[in-house]
């Protein structure tokens, strides 16, 4: 059994972030997305990886990420030079894959449930397609199955007007070698790209047509959460539920007798924190300067940041960002790599900004 990851794609919905690094690196509670789905394969008992990448951001990916043995893992990375599809996606990694069953994992989701679960009915019931399932109270923005009482998956719609159900697809799924003849006979959307959802209603039709080519694809419903972090509220939801679920107290910076930290706080080596408080769940990463702060529940603050004088909630600063003298609270944002926020003299009273492409302001 072996595992393909997709962390390529542009990121289009988290820019400007996106413009200068992989979407799938962007960190949820001071880890890369990305690792959320590694580590939870190899819980599962699979070590042979391949993670899709692309020319803009692989070596980013590559860097940080490495060959898997800080994961227990074997990894492989695969070249996708344009976003032309994940039915694509599985094309090129065939050389990978070859005639193995893989379980494929889109970079940018995390599910709370063990994979482990999943991949033994997929073993035990010998499926050719196993897609997981999640109830949504919007199904028109998602790909939707069409499930039969016993999990028999009858047909997927992509994106329906008028929903054939309440069941998103997960972006996890589990294949046989079966998969590649069934993208060998599927042609372009109208998007121009090889869409998974027809390579799996292909291998439903022929279950249907043929009921002795023995194709079987069937469906199972996740009961946890299911995140997907594609733009940036749903990166501070992840963010919110990842510190509720998987912090625990673990202070090792510098804590001055003017400090105060209360409840689920994971402070870093050789942080500092000057006449601040922190009301947890909150995590702080390594080399950081707090002084005169209040960090409240839902933070996660990266490695090397520093904050002056400033209140912040729900949010995310990564790493090398600096924040001074903001005299309102901060809730709600989302702050990139070494991005500065720094209030500045009160005369003339103005606004001035420098932002880049795509970029969102609110100001309230």
């Amino acid at each position: 059994m072996k595992a393909l990851i997709l962390s390529g794609g542009k990121g289009t919905r988290l820019r400007p972030l996106t413009y200068t690094g992989a979407k799938q690196l962007v960190p949820v509670a001071n880890k890369p997305i990305l690792w959320y789905g590694i580590e939870g394969i190899v819980a599962a008992g699979i070590i042979d990886i391949g993670i899709i990448i692309s020319p803009e951001t692989g070596k980013e990916v590559q860097e940080l990420t490495g060959n898997g043995e800080k994961f227990g893992a074997n990894i492989t990375y695969i070249l996708q030079e344009e976003p032309a599809g994940l039915a694509h996606a599985v094309k090129i990694a065939q050389p990978f894959l070859e005639d193995s069953p893989f379980i494929m994992y889109l970079g940018d989701n995390i599910i709370e449930s063990q994979l482990g679960q999943f991949l033994d009915t997929f073993k035990q019931k010998q499926l050719d397609a196993l897609i997981l399932l999640r109830k949504v109270p919007n199904p028109t923005a998602f790909g939707v199955a069409k499930v039969d009482e016993k999990g028999k998956v009858l047909g997927l719609v992509e994106k329906p007007k008028v929903p054939p159900s309440d069941l998103a697809l997960v972006g996890v799924y589990f294949f046989s070698n079966q998969i590649h003849n069934a993208i060998s006979n599927i042609k372009p959307s109208a998007r121009g790209e090889l869409e998974i959802t027809d390579a799996i209603q292909y291998l439903i039709d022929q279950q249907i047509s043929d009921e002795n080519r023995e194709i079987s694809v069937e469906a199972r419903t996740l009961e946890g959460w299911w995140l997907d972090t594609g733009k940036k509220d749903d990166l501070l939801s992840a963010n919110q539920i990842i510190l509720d679920t998987r912090i625990t107290n673990s202070v090792n910076g510098e804590i001055d007798s003017q400090s105060q930290i209360i409840g689920r706080v994971k402070i870093g080596e050789n942080t500092k924190l000057i006449n601040s408080s922190v009301r947890g769940p909150v995590i702080i990463g390594d080399n950081c300067h707090l002084e005169n702060c209040f960090i409240g529940p839902y933070s996660s603050i990266a490695d090397d940041v520093t904050l002056i004088d400033v209140d912040i909630e729900h949010s995310v600063i990564l790493q090398g960002a600096k924040i001074i003298e903001i005299h309102q609270r901060i809730v709600d944002s989302l702050l990139g790599r070494r991005a500065q926020l720094i209030n500045a003299p009160q005369r003339p009273k103005a606004l001035r900004f420098m932002i880049g492409d795509d970029s969102q302001i609110e100001l309230t």
